[in-house]
């Protein structure tokens, strides 16, 4: 589907418009070129009134209110699951697909879960609209990256280790990183107002909650949701989630065990050729995937790709990954998510 025969399939709309994930929907709308005749965009009431410069023409951010969405094809939500939830089933019974980034639906059976490289074909069987929950960023970026050697060795376990950027944390978390290098620079003492702790220079566990068990939500989130997306109830996931002083892009260390022998070279052929992802594998020069290298971009870089030692000859490969949290790990994979709709939207 042509993007632009998909944006002059009728109005769009984007819930949380002022954040970074909803000012990378409006970079994405723009990059595909199609008219943007009907754009609504939505925020909460303190950005209510504010203009937003997009194709050209200036589009004023409204508040939520009863019908907004009548008459609208499409809407992105990316304003936190407690507006999803309230929001997004409004907006389909007033005839809109609603493509959801937040945690809200991902693990209500009646919503697909949706990676379009990944289980894009379980979109085929909506008919009318709905909800669409797109899945954690570092899923995103782990499945993406993985996917292809687990059809053709089927995965048995799976240890990520992330290494996430500040911007995860929203648009405040990435001003104050950026803050605290210019007050260590000036030997002022460091706000550490979003984190509770210094950033600059350091690293710590995953600022979700923790919970009894000892795992954060985020590493719980690549558990279950991993196990959904591949239709695996017995996939065993284990990870570790780190901040790291780093505005944009996440990394990951992936350990993977296969049920069947997979050759290395194999896996570098089948990671070369599949779609999303970029293979950046060079030993002699060590250059491997870095966040700087993947901000900013498409496709999920892939490199490391390596036996791993502790297992059997063929049972498992090491991968190290990095992609841009906000634009393939939240809103590309949303607007993909509509391009995979596009012939039933179009109708």
């Amino acid at each position: 589907m042509n993007p632009k025969a998909l944006l002059g399939s009728g109005p769009f709309a984007v819930v949380g418009a002022t954040g970074a994930v909803g000012c990378e929907f409006l970079r994405i709308l723009q990059e595909s070129g199609g008219s943007l005749d009907g754009l609504r965009l939505f925020a909460s009431p303190r950005s209510s009134g504010k203009s937003v410069g997009i194709g050209g023409r200036e589009v004023v951010v409204e508040p939520l209110h009863d019908g907004c969405f009548r008459g609208t094809q499409v809407v992105f939500f990316s304003a936190g699951k407690g507006i999803s939830r309230e929001w997004a089933p409004r907006a389909v019974r007033e005839g809109a697909w609603a493509i959801d980034n937040s945690s809200a639906f991902r693990m209500d059976p009646l919503v697909p879960l949706v990676i379009p490289e990944v289980n894009g074909a379980v979109l085929d069987r909506c008919r009318t609209p709905c909800i669409v929950a797109v899945p954690n960023c570092s899923t995103i970026l782990a499945l993406v990256a993985v996917t292809p050697l687990h059809r053709a060795a089927r995965v048995r376990r799976m240890v990520v280790s992330t290494y996430q950027a500040v911007s995860g944390a929203g648009a405040a978390a990435m001003r104050e990183l950026e803050q605290q290098a210019r007050d260590f620079a000036a030997s002022k003492p460091l706000d550490m107002s979003v984190f509770g702790r210094q950033c600059l220079f350091n690293c710590f566990s995953h600022n979700s909650a923790i919970g009894a068990d000892g795992y954060n939500e985020e590493e719980a989130k690549l558990l279950h949701e991993s196990r959904r997306i591949w239709d695996d109830p017995q996939l065993r996931v284990t990870a570790t989630c780190v901040r790291v002083p780093v505005l944009r892009a996440h990394c990951e260390s992936i350990a993977l065990e296969f049920e069947r022998p997979l050759a290395e070279a194999h896996a570098r052929a089948l990671l070369a050729d599949a779609p999303g992802v970029e293979v950046v594998d060079d030993r002699d020069g060590n250059c491997f995937p870095e966040p700087l290298a993947a901000a900013g971009r498409d496709p999920v870089l892939v490199g490391r790709i390596r036996a791993d030692w502790s297992l059997d000859s063929g049972m498992g490969l090491q991968l190290f990954v990095a992609g841009d949290q906000i634009r393939i790990g939240a809103a590309l994979t949303g607007w993909r998510i509509a391009e995979r709709l596009a012939p039933v939207i179009c109708g």
